[in-house]
């Protein structure tokens, strides 16, 4: 009797746990309940797996692994190709290269919001305007192109030459505060018309600023800078759901999580730009891939063999010496100097002029070496590791028309930095990087760069001398190191590294510059080559294009081909 008793009450207690289990899991599974505490959430708080749209321009390019470098033999001998196997995120790229017109546009607006009329803005405008005098020849009658290519109607969709990197680089930042402008106003956080009507030297917008610190975007005016977006200006009373919480109208700024800011704007990678190129995506058939392309297009030749357009060229490059077209007619490539963009086929991923046009900058310091043994994935050269700079009264610090930064170029020309509305920026420092192993310091363009004993020059306790004098050298790569300044007068001092000890003019200010151009002959087509270039020089035969990084999943669902 007694165990009889013991079992219907163990059979008792099954069942309520059994219940309790299932109440549980009932609530658990709620709509808006935590999986992590079992508490309500807001599920419209940002979490609801939005996914990034394409910004203006841009086009996706699924990742992958591809093999980096040149697959072929090197006949111009420069050993700074070797195939490496790499892997590259998912990312977004302009589709083509960034025009005149686009170029235009950013000048235009800097023009507005900072005249150059005025002492504190005087460079901003010269500053980031193209080198137009890059068209110059001294034995060639080029002044066309000089004084009408960048500015030109007929030129309006032809690619922007004549910008250094530096320049291209500050384009960019320029272009993720202009989208994720627009993207605000769209969705309610900012005033309609405050993009254009509103904008001034002392309330411009910047991205970072408005995430870190809204009420500093366009100079704290909140009557700009709205709360809740689309519903900011209707207050309704709190309700209860019905479990008895309580939830209030939003009144908030738009934040990260919400998902509407786009990432920045940016120079593509090395290895993104080479893997954009050469689009093998486009060698698989039937699940077999076919190998490495030679250019960005099926095949080994630059003409066409298709039959509607058999012959015809696939890019604009240099055909031979004198020979920057063809034979007018039928077989020309429709092109002597640049070209319109979109006019030459796109490549596998919908990219156009990856080869020929004009080459492009890339955001990679240039070395010989792409050292794939420290890194595989996502590789880059040229990390420099920043955060804002805090205040003496703990908020973070703006950039006013009065700590402007500029840099004075090896040509004298001064370009700015920061603008005011942006965040200052210092290097990481201890608090970052103490007994961390992923990395040590802020500056990491020369981390695994060869050895000091590897060097011609090596001594060991000697160090080189400002003036360039010193017989030995610490450092890997021996350049020359020019010191051009300007004085409170604005006059240029140059000071010229003459030794005759430099050995190199590799240093931490080249960049690499991939692809072909209307100047190179059809062996720099190949989207393997690479070439460098110092930074703050512009030519007639560069320019460039944006990328945006993805962000959340590598590509969108499908389902498998033998479903």
């Amino acid at each position: 009797m007694k165990v009889k008793k013991i079992m219907v009450f163990q059979l008792m207690l099954s069942i309520i746990l059994i219940a309790g289990m299932t109440s549980c899991s009932k609530k658990s599974s709620s709509k808006n309940s935590s999986r992590a505490t079992g508490w309500n959430v807001d599920s419209k708080k940002g979490l609801s797996n939005k996914k990034q749209e394409a910004g203006p321009g841009l086009i996706f390019v699924e990742g992958g692994t591809f093999t980096m470098g040149k697959v072929q033999d090197d006949v111009m001998h420069d050993w700074n190709n070797a195939a490496t196997q790499q892997h590259v995120q998912s990312f977004y790229m302009d589709e083509t290269e960034v025009t005149n017109f686009m170029y235009l546009e950013y000048l235009d607006w800097l023009k507005m919001v900072f005249p150059p009329s005025e002492e504190n803005y005087k460079n901003i405008y010269e500053g980031a305007s193209p080198d137009t005098l890059v068209w110059r020849n001294r034995l060639g009658y080029n002044e066309t192109m000089t004084n009408n290519y960048l500015r030109h109607p007929s030129y309006a969709e032809y690619p922007v030459v004549g910008v250094n990197w530096i320049q291209a680089v500050e384009f960019s930042k320029w272009r993720t505060d202009r989208v994720n402008e627009a993207v605000l106003e769209k969705n309610g956080y900012l005033k309609k018309g405050a993009k254009t009507n509103e904008v001034s030297a002392e309330s411009s917008f910047s991205t970072e600023t408005y995430l870190n610190a809204p009420t500093s975007t366009f100079g704290g005016n909140e009557e700009i800078v709205l709360k809740g977006g689309r519903g900011a200006k209707k207050v309704k009373a709190p309700k209860a759901d019905k479990d008895g919480n309580v939830t209030e109208e939003k009144n908030v700024y738009a934040q990260r999580s919400s998902g509407l800011l786009l990432p920045e704007y940016r120079l593509p990678t090395e290895a993104e730009w080479e893997y954009a190129a050469a689009a093998d995506v486009g060698q698989r058939e039937y699940n077999t891939y076919k190998g490495q392309k030679k250019y960005p297009w099926s095949g080994g030749y630059t003409r066409s063999g298709k039959r509607q357009n058999r012959g015809d060229q696939l890019a604009n490059f240099k055909q031979g010496n004198g020979d920057y077209g063809g034979i007018a007619g039928w077989s020309d490539d429709g092109a002597d100097i640049t070209n319109e963009v979109k006019k030459y086929p796109a490549n596998d991923f919908g990219l156009y002029d990856m080869a020929g046009n004009v080459a492009e900058w890339v955001a990679d310091v240039y070395r010989p070496i792409v050292d794939n043994e420290a890194n595989d994935f996502n590789y880059f050269r040229g990390n420099l590791y920043t955060k804002n700079k805090i205040g003496a009264d703990g908020k973070i610090e703006i950039v006013t028309k009065d700590n402007i930064r500029y840099d004075t170029l090896s040509n004298g020309r001064i370009i700015a930095r920061n603008l005011p509305g942006e965040i200052a920026q210092i290097p990481v420092d201890e608090q970052e990087t103490y007994l961390r192993q992923n990395f040590d310091k802020s500056n990491n363009i020369n981390y695994r760069d060869g050895d000091k004993q590897s060097s011609k020059y090596y001594n060991f306790g000697s160090s080189d001398s400002d003036d360039g004098k010193s017989k030995q050298n610490t450092t890997m790569y021996n350049s020359p190191r020019h010191n051009v300044t300007t004085d409170s007068l604005g006059k240029m001092v140059r000071r010229y590294d003459t030794s005759n000890k430099r050995s190199t003019l590799i240093n931490d200010q080249v960049r690499v510059y991939k692809g072909g151009s209307w100047r190179d002959r059809a062996y720099w087509l190949d989207p393997a080559q690479r070439r460098y270039f110092p930074q703050d020089m512009a030519t007639d035969y560069i320019g460039f294009r944006c990328a945006m990084s993805r962000v959340g999943p590598k590509s969108e669902k499908r389902k498998s081909p033998r479903n």
